[in-house]
């Protein structure tokens, strides 16, 4: 029966049986080693992805796919007549939205709408489930297009790296170049600001990032007088993510979600990085 069908580039970090359930088509990215390529979520997991980035000597780089990867997806995903709604992580970051432009433009007769989610991974799952909740209640494609633009329009995504060293090399370092001058053990907070990844705070600890983080949260729900719809990721801080969940409880919508960020994003921003996207909901 004709309806909804949404596709996501892999920087979502849906859980593969959340996709699965909603039957969202994921077009993956890959993360290559050397001379060895590895397709994200297909050849490796998060899981085994940091352990071996831990282990490695040099940093491993990423590469998007191909627009006939998303012709594809698209193809599959309107098969019965089904309007698709596809987002990819921002297009200040990856040749992505590009590719699933001219894919697009190569299925004319196709009712397609190609996102740039101007965010990633936290950024790019919150707007992603807001689109697909909206349809899931019965909303037409131009209402999910509303509630993904007014999700775009209000969510704030902070998070702290251990180490600026894997975005410098990846290049993915937007304005935070300026403090790759830092002193020493001071510990960045950034931004995903426009679609770039921009300085937001420097704190001496680790400890005192993670409560930066929390006070950006604490401080737009108070001020609004009701909860954020709060979404929380690690790469390989688990443990970290669950007290930050705690933490953001009161102040949330539900209790925070947590999620796994994937090996694309954490090929840039290193294992260790932990971050929270949110967004006040209209009244």
């Amino acid at each position: 029966m004709p309806g909804i069908r949404f596709v996501a580039d892999s920087t979502a970090d849906l859980a593969p049986a959340y996709a699965a359930e909603h039957r969202v088509i994921t077009v993956p990215l890959s993360v290559i080693f050397g001379d060895e390529v590895l397709v994200d979520g297909v050849d490796v997991n998060a899981e085994q992805f940091y352990e071996r980035m831990r282990q490695a000597t040099r940093n491993p780089t990423t590469s998007q796919p191909s627009p006939d990867a998303f012709a594809a997806a698209f193809r599959e995903a309107a098969a019965d007549g089904s309007s698709v709604v596809c987002t990819t992580l921002s297009s200040e970051m990856s040749g992505t939205y590009s590719a699933a432009m001219n894919a697009r433009e190569q299925l004319p007769d196709l009712d397609i709408h190609v996102i740039d989610t101007r965010s990633v991974s936290v950024g790019h799952w919150a707007i992603l489930v807001a689109g697909i909740e909206c349809a899931e209640q019965g909303g037409s494609v131009s209402d999910v297009l509303g509630t993904i633009d007014e999700v775009m329009r209000r969510q704030r995504t902070v998070f702290t790296v251990e180490t600026l060293d894997y975005l410098r090399r990846g290049g993915r370092i937007g304005g935070a170049r300026a403090l790759l001058g830092s002193v020493l053990n001071i510990k960045p907070v950034l931004q995903i600001l426009e679609g770039s990844i921009e300085p937001f705070d420097r704190v001496r600890t680790y400890p005192r990032a993670l409560d930066r983080i929390c006070d950006e949260v604490i401080s737009a729900s108070g001020e609004a007088g009701r909860p954020a719809r709060v979404v929380l990721g690690h790469a390989d801080k688990l443990e970290d993510c669950q007290m930050l969940a705690r933490r953001l409880a009161p102040h949330s919508q539900g209790h925070p979600e947590i999620i796994e960020i994937g090996p694309i994003v954490g090929c840039h921003a290193g294992p260790g990085t932990i971050g929270v996207s949110f967004y006040l909901p209209p009244r």
